[in-house]
């Protein structure tokens, strides 16, 4: 069973993309949504990143406080590496956990994760798709999506994140969601490749 990823950054349509292949019967891991549940559930965790960050990290809910880590490590990379070397490694390994359920069921399976390539999590896997878009496309989308964000907080984001050019370089496929190509027919091409590798 091939093991493939998708990144690419903020606001290109990875989880657009992700959804096309899913009606197409491959299963998805969203390393986002995994590691927001994986900071809740998982005790150990928990407790180290309060011992890092303070009880503000969670709040009464039991939920992680995203927006106080988000300011608190947004600006300082000593702290944004402490939490990512938290975090990373747990979802690594809960991904290789759900990738071994998946084994003999399915031709391929996707893991969707912006950060693919900067978390090292890709050299856990066969191939790489990037989606690409427009730089002003991308903030645009990200402005509809996310109407607590401000312009300069997404750039601030695309800022941080691997260049799109270095993604489409690394990358075995590029899927183009620049509002002109269409996305069915690439996935579709891209499921055929996949399906005879």
């Amino acid at each position: 069973m091939l093991k493939i990823g998708i990144t690419g950054g903020i606001g290109a349509g990875k989880s657009t993309v992700c959804r096309v292949f899913y009606t197409l019967g491959i299963p998805i891991y969203d390393a986002d949504s995994r590691a927001k549940r994986i900071t809740t559930t998982h005790p150990q965790l928990r407790q180290e990143i309060i011992q890092e960050f303070g009880t503000e990290s969670y709040l009464p809910t039991g939920e992680l406080n995203r927006e106080f880590l988000a300011k608190t490590v947004f600006n300082n990379p000593d702290k944004l590496q402490i939490l990512n070397q938290l975090i990373h490694p747990r979802v690594r390994q809960d991904s290789q956990e759900w990738i071994a359920q998946k084994i003999g069921k399915y031709p391929y399976i996707l893991k969707e994760a912006a950060l693919l390539f900067e978390s090292g999590s890709y050299q856990d896997l066969d191939k790489i798709i990037t989606v690409s878009a427009p730089l002003e496309l991308r903030i645009q989308r990200v402005l509809g999506r996310d109407k607590h964000r401000q312009k300069t907080d997404i750039e601030a984001i695309i800022n941080k994140q691997m260049a799109q050019e270095e993604k489409e370089k690394r990358a075995d496929f590029v899927i183009r969601n620049d509002g002109k190509s269409m996305i069915i027919p690439q996935v579709l091409e891209l499921h055929h490749i996949l399906l005879n590798v």
